[in-house]
């Protein structure tokens, strides 16, 4: 009498099982992917084999239906084969019949929602659900949103040029009335949507599926963004000034904060950084906000080329090259699938799962690209390193730069004199 095994895949939703999964030796296995060819000619060898047990997953992996699945349990009951269900997911009491099929009913209706969604993946159809804000859903795509695009470019360009996540949340309501929180205007920094691509419920991402709302140079800009105000609090990440969240005082450990200080009916502000929780006895004191912002843009215009210079920086140029000759290559082979379903070589759904592969892959190699470092950071560092080029940057412009190449600026107590060390990112 024989032990044999059988395995129904869905190519669309996942891979083959691995033969070690049964646990046991068997004397054949039996493995559909997509179709139920190895279940009919497992049915026809029963007729003319003995077969004592036949090992199976799922009892929804005997038929498309409900229907199929009890015919089939019946012509292997009349066989005399006995089923041995070997996942755990499966109901414990195997002698309640209504129980086992009210199971493989709605594994069935799960199973086809999640085919009919991964079909519209494979087409690169938009996943279910609202559009996001500033977009409509076509018939194939999402398509601009004319009335609320606006908002959403001028939120993006806003947070582009002050870096300042609350800020722009504030901008978009006070100019659009459109309030959104937060988190909700994280999402959207980092959403493929606006970017001009698609993700779906399974982590993958396919790119240029519809028209962007902002440009590949902009979402890599953003990102640099994001990474670099993941170091600072998210006070001092949106704080207007140039020195927030930067400067620490070496004595007592503690960062500063920016305090602002008025005169009595007088225009006039004074800016002072101070230690936020500072521990030592006497508290140190508060040091003037702009004469460490001038020492600190006469430290960077000092000693940033030399750090610059030391670096050991790898060929970007060559590598940028690479990821942009890979995703040449992967298009050109999505370029050639209509002519291989011509030739009958591909049929059209293995056509469309190829390139819905091949379309991923891109997607990865385009996010690489737009992680890499600026190519010219010497020319950029020789050009902050004048201090003509300080000289009419706003407040918020100056943030922008400190942050690029400053980790943090340590200030060092020494009696009644202090000095500045400029740690730089590299």
């Amino acid at each position: 009498m024989q032990i044999i095994a059988y395995s129904y895949s869905e190519p669309l939703l996942e891979p083959a099982p691995a033969a070690e999964i049964w646990g046991r030796e068997v004397d054949r296995i039996y493995q559909d992917l997509g179709g139920r060819q190895q279940l009919q000619q497992l049915l026809k060898d029963c007729q003319t084999q003995p077969v004592k047990y036949l090992l199976i997953q799922r009892f929804e992996e005997l038929g498309d239906t409900l229907q199929q699945v009890c015919a089939h349990l019946a012509q292997l009951e009349t066989l005399g084969v006995e089923i041995i269900v070997q996942a755990e997911t499966e109901p414990p009491n195997r002698k309640n019949l209504l129980q086992i099929l009210a199971e493989v009913q709605r594994s069935q209706h799960s199973r086809s929602i999640c085919k009919g969604h991964a079909r519209n993946r494979i087409k690169s159809l938009p996943p279910p659900g609202k559009a996001p804000y500033g977009y409509r859903r076509g018939k194939d795509k999402y398509t601009i949103d004319k009335t609320a695009s606006p908002a959403v470019k001028d939120f993006f360009e806003h947070f582009l040029i002050y870096g300042s996540l609350r800020g722009s949340v504030r901008h978009l309501a006070k100019k659009y009335n459109k309030k959104i929180s937060v988190s909700t205007a994280r999402r959207w920094l980092t959403n493929p949507a606006y970017r001009g691509d698609l993700e779906y419920q399974n982590g993958q991402v396919i790119s240029n599926t519809h028209i962007p709302i902002i440009s590949r140079e902009e979402a890599a800009q953003i990102d640099r963004l994001l990474r670099r105000n993941r170091r600072l609090s998210p006070r001092s990440a949106s704080a207007p000034r140039s020195l927030a969240g930067l400067a620490i005082c070496a004595e007592c450990k503690s960062p500063m904060t920016v305090a602002k200080v008025t005169s009595y009916r007088k225009q006039k502000e004074y800016l002072y950084l101070r230690p936020i929780n500072c521990l030592s006895q006497p508290k140190c004191s508060g040091i003037s906000y702009d004469e460490v912002l001038q020492l600190t843009i006469a430290g960077i215009c000092r000693d940033l080329p030399d750090a610059v210079a030391r670096l050991q920086m790898p060929d970007m140029n060559g590598i940028k090259a690479g990821i942009v000759r890979a995703i040449a290559s992967k298009q050109e082979i999505i370029d050639q699938l209509p002519a291989l379903i011509e030739s009958g070589i591909f049929d059209t759904e293995t056509a469309e799962l190829r390139a819905y592969k091949i379309r991923t892959e891109i997607a990865e190699q385009q996010s690489k690209l737009a992680q890499l470092p600026p190519v010219n950071l010497r020319e950029i560092a020789q050009t902050v390193s004048l201090p003509q080029f300080w000289l009419d940057l706003s407040e918020s412009e100056r943030r922008f730069y400190f942050r690029e190449f400053i980790e943090r600026i340590e200030i060092i107590r020494e009696n009644t004199n202090w000095q500045l060390q400029i740690i730089f990112i590299f």
